[in-house]
């Protein structure tokens, strides 16, 4: 908080003792004026006591020497002379408070509005920040349209539906049953002669396909991914992972 300006008071207070002194002078003045020039000592004192008890009075004093009337006369002049540069005074210092006061307001709304802008600043930061995050989460990864690219994208699946295995596993397992051709057909085995023959790059027969079909992947067992993660989820639920075959399954 700002300490109070004094200098108002001190004015005040030094016009006050300005106009006291010239009063105490104007007083004296007119006092000397109502003697006469050829009054004893005596009488003069006889004559300051009457204008004293007359200065009290409310009756009129009336000046009957030239003399006193034109001192009179100038010491009104100069009081009327200081009590005008007083408050040209008074006035300068009101404009100086004013403007001080207008620079201080301003100096106040320009830090409220720089505040303001740079919260603005950091609140369209974040949210451009917070859009970015959402688009990346949203944007589907793109995968290779070969072995590599359909392992990562079915563990990318995987890891969503927290079904267990590892590159390594799947890679050595889908070796071992096709060879990598999501075309492969086992034409020959067991299951072939039931009707339901193994297809695909983990040779998975229909049944088990369809009992373990992953949703949001295509219902077909000749789709790389969806032949993936369908017989991931089939080892996780009968193995515990896709990682423990190391033969037929």
């Amino acid at each position: 908080m700002t300490a109070p300006s004094t200098t108002g008071n001190r004015l005040n207070k030094s016009h006050r003792l300005s106009i006291a002194g010239v009063t105490a002078a104007a007083a004296a003045a007119l006092t000397f004026s109502l003697i006469p020039g050829n009054a004893s000592a005596e009488g003069s004192g006889k004559a300051v006591a009457a204008s004293t008890s007359a200065s009290t009075s409310t009756a009129p004093v009336a000046f009957n020497s030239t003399t006193g009337g034109t001192q009179a006369a100038a010491i009104q002049k100069s009081l009327a002379k200081q009590h005008s540069m007083a408050d040209r005074i008074a006035e300068i210092h009101a404009k100086q408070d004013s403007a001080e006061a207008k620079a201080k307001a301003k100096a106040k709304s320009d830090a409220k509005a720089d505040a303001k802008e740079e919260a603005a600043a950091k609140a369209k930061k974040r949210a451009a920040a917070k859009e970015k995050a959402n688009r990346s989460a949203d944007r589907k990864p793109t995968y290779a349209n070969n072995l590599n690219g359909w392992i990562k994208e079915a563990l990318h699946i995987m890891k969503k539906e927290k079904i267990p295995g590892t590159y390594e596993g799947l890679h050595r397992n889908i070796m071992r049953e096709s060879s990598g051709d999501p075309k492969a057909i086992n034409n020959w085995d067991i299951n072939a002669k039931n009707g339901v023959p193994s297809i695909g790059l983990l040779q998975v027969i229909k049944p088990t396909f369809d009992t373990y079909h992953v949703k949001g992947t295509p219902h077909s067992q000749y789709h790389p991914v969806a032949n993936i993660v369908a017989a991931a989820n089939y080892a996780a639920d009968r193995y515990g992972s896709i990682d423990n075959v190391d033969s037929a399954y």
